[in-house]
């Protein structure tokens, strides 16, 4: 029996995180680092590849990196959820090289939503994450998994502070990927990169 193509992206809707006052803890709980650069869905089919944004909009931007995906050995059948970051020279997540096209290019995947024929949006998040394990095993200079704390966000969120990234979200691990899954976001106010953002995207005419 043929396999069932994968669902077009544009009817993905990404779990968009919801912003939460402070830190927590909970052992039913999985705390992640925020990420600092492009919410993008990643389709891969063969050697088909793109990103599409949280609007659904094929992240064109960013056609190089999936060049470079497909030479990674990975799934050639997957959907998978994450954030298109660039890295300095130092290998530090750095948005205004993102913004002007600079730095290097690379994917961290957080969540696996389709997998070989198979529709995974519906399994608890502690199976997609062992899942992702098996496909993302290990960083490259394109791909990482996003690595999680259970139980201990405040700890985690402490962590993200020291190293002065955006901030942290919370995911249940009983967690589905549908409309009604509510990710906690809970952001670092003296992240430093924030500053001067808005210009970024609203440049001062002249």
């Amino acid at each position: 029996m043929a396999r069932p193509a994968a669902p077009a992206l544009s009817l993905v809707d990404p779990i968009m995180p919801v912003l939460y006052p402070q830190p927590f803890d909970g052992q039913e709980w999985l705390f992640e680092p925020r990420y600092d650069g492009f919410r993008g869905l990643l389709y891969l089919s063969g050697r088909a590849c793109h990103f599409r944004s949280k609007q659904g909009n094929v992240l064109r931007r960013f056609e190089h990196l999936c060049y470079w995906v497909r030479e990674e050995p990975v799934e050639r059948d997957v959907i998978l959820d994450g954030e298109v970051i660039a890295l300095d020279q130092e290998g530090r997540q750095d948005f205004r090289l993102l913004m002007r096209g600079g730095g290097n290019l690379h994917y961290a995947v957080f969540d696996v939503l389709w997998l070989r024929g198979k529709d995974f949006r519906e399994c608890q998040l502690s199976r997609r994450k062992g899942m992702l394990g098996k496909l993302v095993k290990r960083t490259t200079t394109v791909l990482s998994p996003v690595f999680g704390v259970r139980g201990r966000g405040r700890d985690l969120f402490a962590a993200v502070e020291r190293l002065d990234l955006e901030g942290m979200v919370a995911k249940r691990l009983v967690d589905r990927y549908t409309s009604d899954t509510v990710w906690p976001k809970i952001m670092n106010d003296a992240y430093t990169q924030k500053e001067g953002r808005r210009d970024l995207f609203h440049p001062a005419r002249r």
